[in-house]
C-alpha cells in the first residue's frame, strides 16, 4: 500500500532493463523540466543502490504511489527519441507475445554503445582555417613559436579547413597553439556535418544492371505495385534462379521513389557474395550491420540508417530494428533459416518480427527462399500471403541430377560409400571440385568406451560431447563446456576409447589420405573463428586452388561455386528419425539448399544422397516431385498430429548450475499446466 496521497503531477513511466514485467514510474528531472519528452528518449535513472538507462514509454498524470514514494529522472540523455513511434509499438508488441521484460527488449533495439549513459555523438566536427589576418601574416614574426608557425604552414596548404581529427593524427598536443593564433585572430573555427560512414565508391566494379527474365520481371513488378501498403511476399524461387536479382530491382524502385530498404540475411558471413553485389550495385548507398563490426562501427552505421545518410542496410536479425526513417520495403532472404531466430536472452524470430513491422509501417515485405517455411506455405495457402514462384534457373544453368545411395552393406571409407568416392574421383580427374556437406562438426560425435559402453557427456548439461582430434578436445555443442580428452575410461579404466561416427575433421582427415594429389579444405566454425579467414577460404575456391570442399551449413547458402559440377550428402539419415518434428522440414530444406551448389554456369552437375533409407516415402517424394510436393504431404501430417503450423506450442526451459533445482521448478510447472487443462 502506498503512505500518503497519491501523486497527481507529471510522471515519466520508464522501461528498465530488468527481469520483471511492466514499468516503472519516475519523476521528470531537474535538468530542462519545461522540456517536452517524448516516448523514445532513454533515460538514467536511480534504481536501487544502482543508476539504470531506461526507454521513456509514456507521459502521463498522475500514479498509483505517492509522490515521497516516486524517485526522480537523473537526466534525459537524448534532446530527441532515437527510435520511433512505430518501432516503440513493435516492440511492445514482441514484449507481449515472446513474454519477455519490457525494458530489456527496448534497449536490444539499439546499438551496444547507446545502451549505457553516453550521449549521441555529434555528425559535426569542427574546421580549423585561417583569417585574412592569417593568411597575410609573416612567419617570422611567430619565429618564437614553432608550432604555430608550423600550423599556419598547415592551414595555408588547405583551402577547406583542416579538421580537429586530421590535426590530432598529427599533433596530439596541437590545442595550445590553436588557441593562441586564435586570441590573435589569426584562425578561426567553423562547424560543419559530415558523414558517419567513408564508404568508398568504386566506379570501376559497378555492377551493370541485369536483364530480367519475365518470372522476375512479374515478380518485380507485383512488389513494386504494392509501395504504400502491407503486404507479405513469399519469393520462391530455386536455387541460381536470381532471387538476387528481384530484390535489386525492386530496392533499386525503391530507392527512387525516395524510400529506404532494409535486408536480412541469416548470417552475414555466409553471404559475402549478396553483401558485395549490393555495395557494387549501389555504391555509397548501402552498409552492412553484423556481429563482426565493432561496436563503434555498428554505431555509424545505425546513425547513418536513422539520419538517412543510407538508403540501404544490410544485417543479421538484431538489424530488424535498425531505425530507417523513410522505410520502404523490407526482404527477409533465406527466410526459413533458424539462424534468424535469437536463441538466448530474448529469444524471438526475427522474419515475424519484420512482418509485424512491415504491417505496423504499412509497405510490402518479401520473404525469399527455395525452401519456404512451412509457416509461409501455410499462410500462402489460406491467402494471408502472395506467393510470386521463379521456376527456372537464371541464364543457361541446368539443375543437377540427384540420386540416393543406398548405403546398406556397402564398404565405406569414414562414413562414404565407394559409390561415392569413385565419382569423386572422376570429377576431380576433370578439372572439376566436389563439395561434400556433412552437418556436423569436429572430429566424431562422440567417444565410446569399446570395453564397457561408456559414452563421454557433458557435466554441465548432459548431452553428448564432440570430439575435437588436433585439440584432443571434447567440446559440448549445447552450451560450450569444453574439457581434455580422456586417456582413459571413467568407469572400467579401459585404454579402449574410439571415436564414434563422422565430423567434418574426420572427413577431412580420410580424404586427404585418399587423394593426397588434390588440395582439401574444410569450413566451419572451428577453421573460420579468424577474422577475414572465410573470405580467404572463399577466395582459394573461386580460384580453383581447392578442389574438395568439405562443410557445414556454412558452405549450403549464399555461395556460388562454378566449378562444383558433384555435391555429396552424408548424414541424412538423422533428420529422418528425430524426435523433434522439425527436424524432416529441416533436412529438407537442407538438401535443396546444399544440391543448389552444384552445377552452376554452364557445367551440369550431380548430387548424391547417402541413406540407409532409400524407401522412406517423404525422402523419395522429394527427389521425384520436388520440395512443394514434400512440403504438402508433410504438411498433412503435421495436420493429423495437430503440430505446428496448426497449433500453437511453448516451450519452458529452466537453467541451474545443479540439476536438482530446475527439475523441481519444472515438475511444479508441469503439475500447474496439467491442473489448467
Amino acid at each position: 500500500m502506498s503512505c500518503g496521497k497519491l501523486f497527481s503531477g507529471t510522471v515519466f513511466r520508464i522501461a528498465l532493463p530488468v527481469p520483471t514485467r511492466g514499468v516503472y514510474d519516475y519523476l521528470p528531472p531537474s535538468k530542462n523540466p519545461s522540456a517536452s519528452p517524448q516516448a523514445g528518449l532513454r533515460c538514467l535513472v536511480p534504481f536501487g543502490k544502482r543508476q539504470l538507462v531506461g526507454v521513456l514509454v509514456s507521459v502521463k498524470q498522475g500514479s498509483e504511489l505517492a509522490e515521497n514514494r516516486l524517485k526522480k529522472v537523473v537526466e534525459c540523455l537524448d534532446d530527441q527519441p532515437l527510435i520511433d513511434s512505430s518501432t516503440l509499438k513493435l516492440l511492445q508488441w514482441a514484449s507481449d507475445y515472446y513474454h519477455h521484460p519490457l525494458g530489456e527488449v527496448m534497449l536490444m533495439a539499439f546499438p551496444n554503445l547507446l545502451r549505457g549513459n553516453v550521449a549521441v555523438p555529434s555528425s559535426e566536427q569542427t574546421l580549423w582555417s585561417l583569417t585574412e589576418s592569417g593568411k597575410s601574416i609573416d612567419p617570422e614574426t611567430l619565429k618564437r613559436a614553432p608550432k604555430q608557425v608550423e600550423l599556419l604552414d598547415r592551414l595555408r596548404n588547405s583551402v577547406d579547413g583542416v579538421s580537429e581529427h586530421a590535426l590530432s593524427e598529427v599533433e596530439p598536443n596541437w590545442r595550445r597553439a590553436m588557441k593562441a593564433l586564435q586570441e590573435k585572430g589569426l584562425v578561426e573555427s567553423h562547424q560543419q556535418q559530415v558523414s558517419r560512414l567513408a564508404l568508398t565508391v568504386d566506379d570501376d566494379h559497378q555492377l551493370k544492371v541485369a536483364t530480367l527474365n519475365a518470372e522476375q520481371q512479374d515478380a518485380a513488378r507485383n512488389i513494386s505495385d504494392a509501395f504504400d501498403e502491407f503486404k507479405v511476399f513469399v519469393l520462391q524461387g530455386i536455387t541460381g534462379s536470381g532471387k538476387t536479382e528481384v530484390y535489386l530491382e525492386t530496392i533499386d524502385r525503391t530507392i527512387k521513389a525516395g524510400r529506404q530498404a532494409l535486408l536480412l540475411v541469416p548470417e552475414i558471413n555466409l553471404t559475402p557474395q549478396l553483401s558485395q553485389r549490393f555495395q557494387q550495385r549501389f555504391p555509397g548507398k548501402v552498409a552492412a550491420m553484423h556481429s563482426q563490426l565493432t561496436d563503434q562501427q555498428r554505431l555509424n552505421v545505425w546513425l547513418a540508417a536513422k539520419e538517412g545518410e543510407l538508403d540501404i542496410v544490410i544485417g543479421t536479425r538484431s538489424v530488424v530494428t535498425a531505425q530507417l526513417p523513410r522505410l520502404g520495403l523490407i526482404i527477409v532472404d533465406e527466410e526459413h533459416d533458424s539462424s534468424l531466430k535469437q536463441q538466448e536472452g530474448f529469444r524471438y524470430s526475427a522474419r515475424d518480427l519484420a512482418v509485424m513491422r512491415a504491417r505496423y509501417l504499412n509497405v510490402p515485405i518479401v520473404l525469399g527462399s527455395a525452401t519456404p517455411s512451412f509457416e509461409s506455405l501455410l499462410n500462402v495457402e489460406r491467402g494471408r500471403y502472395q506467393k510470386l514462384t521463379l521456376h527456372n534457373r537464371y541464364g543457361s544453368a541446368q539443375l543437377p541430377k540427384m540420386h540416393l545411395v543406398d548405403m546398406r552393406k556397402q564398404s565405406l571409407l569414414e562414413g562414404i560409400s565407394m559409390q561415392l568416392i569413385e565419382t569423386m574421383q572422376g570429377q576431380l580427374i576433370n578439372g572439376n571440385q566436389v563439395l561434400l556437406f556433412i552437418n556436423r562438426r569436429g572430429y566424431a560425435p562422440t567417444l565410446l568406451c569399446h570395453d564397457c559402453g561408456w559414452v563421454a557427456k557433458c557435466k554441465r548439461c548432459d548431452s553428448h560431447m564432440t570430439l575435437h582430434q588436433q585439440r584432443q578436445e571434447l567440446r559440448c555443442h549445447h552450451c560450450g563446456a569444453v574439457r581434455k580428452v580422456e586417456t582413459t575410461c571413467p568407469d572400467c579404466k579401459s585404454p579402449a576409447l574410439i571415436p564414434l561416427g563422422e565430423g567434418t575433421q574426420r572427413i577431412e582427415t580420410a580424404l586427404k589420405a585418399r587423394f593426397p594429389e588434390y588440395e582439401v579444405i574444410r569450413i566451419d566454425r572451428d577453421t573460420t573463428k579468424r577474422k577475414g579467414s572465410l573470405e580467404k577460404m572463399l577466395d582459394k575456391i573461386h580460384q580453383g586452388g581447392a578442389k574438395v570442399l568439405i562443410g557445414t551449413q556454412m558452405l549450403a547458402k549464399g555461395h556460388d561455386f562454378p566449378n562444383v559440377t558433384l555435391v555429396g550428402i552424408l548424414n541424412v539419415d538423422q533428420g529422418l528419425f528425430s524426435v523433434d518434428f522439425h527436424a524432416m522440414e529441416r533436412t529438407a530444406q537442407l538438401i535443396v539448399q546444399v544440391a543448389g551448389r552444384a552445377g552452376r554456369a554452364d557445367k551440369p552437375g550431380q548430387v548424391l544422397i547417402q541413406t540407409h533409407h532409400p524407401e522412406h516415402p517423404l525422402l523419395q517424394t522429394l527427389l521425384t516431385t520436388g520440395y512443394e510436393a514434400f512440403a504438402s504431404e508433410a504438411l498433412k501430417e503435421r495436420e493429423l498430429a495437430c503440430l505446428p503450423p496448426y497449433s500453437h506450442m511453448a516451450m519452458l526451459r529452466a537453467e541451474a548450475v545443479t540439476a536438482s533445482q530446475p527439475m523441481a521448478f519444472l515438475h511444479q510447472a508441469a503439475t500447474f499446466c496439467k491442473s489448467e487443462e
